[in-house]
């Protein structure tokens, strides 16, 4: 009985969610939700190259976040042949704890936005532009950019997505070579080597300003809509 109160209650929270992010219905169809399932297909292993990247960058000292505090490297998580990447800033101090990206509030958050599309964390690929926690968490400075992002850029060449979600200024900067901000960059599609870029909202900002969530699915629904065709 309990769990089934349970299992209620998540069902509960998750439309709330649905309604917070301005969906007033959710589609039962089974086209649109097991569409681009052939582009998220994991391989053999011997065809991934991410595994030599991560050796590359090996226990990096190319910057000075080395020397600041940083724990691990937080390399990247999920089907290393996605369809959908999704990229963001920088660790935080869960994901310098746990070495995994997002797994703090606001990847919790990008969880269930992962999942109001339809998909599951296992099957995109979320990596961040900088792979070491800045102190503080304050903003990457631009020695640390240029010293980490041809490994984002190697990792976005081997996994090969049709569609990029960059989040947050940072991310769609990086990819972008702009120093637009994301306000004026969101809401439009651009094109990263082969994949095409969606930027939007880092979900540590949708956490602090909750009305921009809107924007944030109306950003989602252009991306799973440019997956499915």
């Amino acid at each position: 009985m309990g769990q089934h109160v349970n299992s209620r209650d998540q069902l509960a929270e998750h439309l709330k969610f649905l309604t917070e992010l301005g969906i007033d219905g959710i589609s039962r169809d089974r086209v649109w939700r097991a569409s681009g399932r052939e582009a998220r297909t994991i391989p053999s292993a011997t065809d991934v190259d991410l595994p030599s990247i991560r050796a590359d960058l090996g226990d990096c000292t190319r910057c000075k976040l080395h020397t600041l505090g940083r724990r691990q490297i937080v390399f990247g998580v999920g089907n290393p042949h996605a369809g959908l990447m999704f990229v963001g800033e920088a660790p935080g101090r869960d994901e310098d704890a746990q070495g995994i990206p997002f797994v703090g509030r606001a990847g919790q958050l990008l969880t269930k936005m992962i999942e109001a599309i339809g998909l599951t964390r296992d099957e995109v690929y979320i990596a961040n532009v900088i792979k070491c926690r800045p102190p503080g968490n304050r903003n990457p400075e631009p020695d640390e950019v240029a010293a980490c992002e041809p490994f984002l850029f190697r990792q976005v060449e081997t996994i090969h997505p049709k569609v990029i979600v960059a989040l947050g200024a940072f991310a769609a900067q990086t990819l972008l070579k702009t120093q637009e901000s994301i306000s004026r960059l969101r809401g439009r599609i651009y094109t990263y080597s082969s994949a095409q870029v969606i930027p939007t909202f880092h979900p540590a900002y949708l956490l602090r300003s909750p009305d921009r969530k809107r924007d944030a699915w109306e950003d989602l629904k252009k991306a799973k809509s440019l997956l499915d065709g």
